[in-house]
C-alpha cells in the first residue's frame, strides 16, 4: 500500500456553486475583493473531508488577466489576501501558478524571457507562505521550462501539472508528447496532470510512469474543453458540466490512477468536498496512508 497526497477540489466552480453569482472572467479571483471569508471556507471544508493540501486561490492572479479590470492595480492586495484566507486552512500549502494568457492557450504563451520574469514576480510573493510551489494546466513544453526557470531559486518544492487532451491522453493541449514534458522537468519535485476528463488521465499517466520524480493527477468535471472556452477572456459557462460526475464515479477513476502509480490525486473543476470525503474513504479502505 502507497503513502498518498489528497489534495483539495476546484475552488473556482465551488465558489459559483455556492454563491450563485454569474460567472466572469475573474470568477475565482474577484471573490477576494467582496467575500474573501468564503474562500477559507471552502478550503476548510476541503480539509474536513479529507484533503492535506490546499490550494491557494491565486491561479488567475497574473497581471495580464487583471489588465483592464477594475483590480488592474490590485495585483499585490489580491497575493496577500489569498495567502491570508487559505493560511492555517490545512497541514500543507500549495501556492497555485495559472497559465499566462489563458488556460488551454499554449499559443499564448510568451517568449522565455517574458515568461520567467512573469512567473518569477510570482514566485517572489508565494514561495515564502507556502509549501510547494503548483504550476497549474501547463499546455506546452516550454510553459513547463519557463516555469521551473523561474522557480529554481526559491528553495521551495514544486510541482508541475500539465493538461492533455481530451481526446488522447497522451497528449499536451499544444499536440506535444505528454513524455516529452520529462525532458524538461528534471528539476520538478512531482510531475501531474490536471483540468483533463478523466477517461484519458491514464494515458497520460502512462507517459510520466518512467519520470523520477512523484507523479498524481487531478481531473475536471467538464463535458470537453469547448471552443468557446478558447478565446480571449472566457467564462466558465461555456463549459458543459458532466451530468454523471458523482463522488462514486469520480473516486473510481481516482482509485484507477493510484493503482497506476500516482501518489498525489484531488480534483480540479467541479469537483467538491463530497468527492474529496469518497476518494479519502477509498483510499483508507484500501489501505493507503493519506499523507
Amino acid at each position: 500500500m502507497a503513502d498518498v497526497t489528497l489534495l483539495d477540489g476546484g475552488m473556482g466552480q465551488e465558489l459559483i456553486h455556492r454563491s450563485g453569482d454569474t460567472p466572469t472572467p475573474l470568477w475565482s479571483t474577484l471573490v477576494l475583493v467582496d467575500r474573501p471569508v468564503r474562500v477559507a471556507e471552502i478550503l476548510r471544508d476541503f480539509t474536513a473531508a479529507g484533503a492535506t493540501v490546499a490550494t491557494t486561490n491565486t491561479y488567475a492572479i497574473l497581471r495580464d488577466r487583471l489588465e483592464g479590470t477594475d483590480v488592474e492595480d490590485a495585483f499585490d492586495m489580491l497575493y496577500d489576501r489569498a495567502l491570508s484566507e487559505a493560511k492555517g486552512t490545512a497541514p500543507r500549502l500549495a501556492g497555485s501558478v495559472g497559465p499566462i494568457g489563458a488556460s488551454y492557450r499554449p499559443d499564448l504563451h510568451p517568449a522565455p524571457e517574458q515568461a520567467v520574469a512573469i512567473y518569477r514576480e510570482i514566485v517572489d510573493r508565494l514561495a515564502p507562505a507556502v509549501d510547494v510551489l503548483l504550476f497549474e494546466t501547463v499546455s506546452c513544453v516550454a510553459h513547463a521550462r519557463d516555469a521551473l526557470a523561474a522557480a529554481q531559486h526559491a528553495g521551495t518544492p514544486v510541482w508541475i501539472s500539465v493538461t492533455v487532451d481530451d481526446r488522447d491522453g497522451s497528449r499536451l493541449r499544444s499536440g506535444e508528447p505528454v513524455r516529452d514534458v520529462l525532458d524538461v522537468t528534471g528539476d520538478a519535485d512531482a510531475v501531474l496532470v490536471n483540468c483533463s476528463t478523466p477517461e484519458v488521465i491514464p494515458a497520460a499517466l502512462a507517459e510520466l510512469a518512467t519520470a523520477p520524480q512523484s507523479i498524481g493527477a487531478y481531473a475536471n468535471g467538464f463535458e470537453q474543453i469547448s471552443d468557446g472556452f478558447l478565446s480571449a477572456k472566457p467564462t466558465v459557462d461555456t463549459l458543459t458540466t458532466r451530468c454523471d460526475f458523482s463522488p462514486a464515479l469520480y473516486a473510481d477513476h481516482v482509485m484507477g490512477w493510484v493503482d497506476a502509480g500516482a501518489t498525489i490525486v484531488g480534483g480540479c473543476c467541479e469537483v467538491s468536498p463530497a468527492h474529496i470525503a469518497e476518494i479519502a474513504r477509498r483510499l483508507r479502505d484500501a489501505g493507503h496512508t493519506i499523507v
